[in-house]
């Protein structure tokens, strides 16, 4: 199988730390040389410790889910002979209280809304298939213990 990585970089400066109200930005560096900007979200801690125009992992995380469907919907459409012209989703992901009362992820919901062109137009059916199959076929969401849902947008 294959292996994946994420380089983080966390660097104290001048802050003092141990009051614990330093900065929680930090760089991700991915495998393909890609910098994202990311913190913790201002939800867990407060802004200034936090950067709200960073990427926080919840958001990290609901987007890894996204994006693998969306990825997976393109490669079936394609082989199904749906010519896809845009892709949008405004996934979004809840937090809240598991069985033993800690914080998790409860669930995903993703809501794409998919725009086709060309000859070969599928039925609204024939989507949601679509979209039943990227599910059952990324990767992530089978890794994952929340529910992800996926409710697809029609005009």
């Amino acid at each position: 199988m294959s292996k994946h990585t994420a380089e983080l970089t966390w660097i104290r400066e001048d802050q003092p730390f141990l009051d614990n109200r330093y900065s929680r930005r930090h760089m991700a560096r991915f495998d393909g040389g890609e910098q994202l900007p990311m913190s913790s979200s201002p939800d867990v801690v407060p802004a200034p410790m936090s950067d709200p125009s960073a990427v926080d992992p919840e958001e990290a995380f609901v987007a890894s889910l996204a994006s693998c469907h969306m990825l997976w919907f393109l490669n079936l459409a394609a082989r199904q002979g749906f010519r896809v012209d845009s892709y949008r989703d405004a996934a979004t992901g809840t937090m809240g209280r598991d069985d033993q009362g800690r914080t998790v992820m409860r669930d995903v919901l993703l809501r794409p809304r998919v725009d086709f062109s060309g000859d070969a137009l599928p039925s609204r059916e024939q989507v949601e298939q679509l979209h039943h199959q990227a599910h059952d076929t990324c990767y992530l969401a089978h890794s994952v213990r929340c529910d992800v849902r996926c409710e697809p947008v029609f005009e």
